[in-house]
């Protein structure tokens, strides 16, 4: 199972991360968030971290132009796209991208059903919710290119395990405050995804 820790601020989170077996951080670009970071700041962060972490940039409303400059002034290598688009535009992006469901029904969790996808819990706010999704909707689906967020945190995280998700994100589930990773949370969240 891999894990992204999403919401990244700082080093110390970012390399306790890393430390801790996370297979990709997340950079959150959108300046709405209490997760935000620039891209400046991320860079600082991307630059001190060990080979084969995946990068990952979020995105809401941006252009691809903008997306692309930001990726590559920041070395992410994966752009999350939090926002509606359609698979053409998914492709005018000059990087990697990892399109956001915010699912409001058992239908939405096909939509790019031939791409790997993130599957969220649709609120209004974009990201970092904390709602959980309906685990039913995923009985006899299959989860390979799924990567499941949403309310997750070390105690339920276990919970998903027969559903074969590619991988699970996470972001205040493993927080002290918005902004901020609580180390063991972070420990303990990868280890329990981990043995799944």
């Amino acid at each position: 199972m891999r894990v992204k820790i999403c919401g990244i601020t700082n080093l110390r989170d970012a390399l306790h991360a890393v430390e801790c077996g996370a297979d990709a951080l997340g950079f959150v670009f959108y300046n709405q968030s209490p997760r935000y970071i620039t891209p400046a700041a991320a860079k600082r962060i991307i630059d001190q971290l060990p080979p084969f972490v995946e990068r990952v940039g979020l995105f809401v409303n941006e252009g691809v132009e903008t997306i692309d400059t930001i990726c590559r002034y920041s070395d992410i290598s994966l752009a999350q796209i939090h926002f509606d688009v359609d698979e053409e535009s998914l492709d005018a992006i000059g990087y990697k991208t990892l399109p956001v469901v915010r699912a409001r029904s058992a239908e939405d969790i096909h939509k790019f059903s031939e791409r790997y996808r993130l599957v969220d819990a649709f609120c209004e706010a974009y990201g970092g919710s904390g709602k959980r999704l309906n685990l039913e909707w995923f009985e006899g689906v299959d989860c390979s290119k799924i990567i499941l967020a949403g309310g997750l945190n070390p105690e339920n995280v276990k919970e998903i395990k027969k559903y074969g998700f590619y991988g699970v994100d996470v972001s205040s589930g493993v927080e002290s405050i918005k902004g901020k990773k609580d180390p063991k949370k972070v420990e303990q969240f990868i280890a329990n995804a981990k043995s799944l």
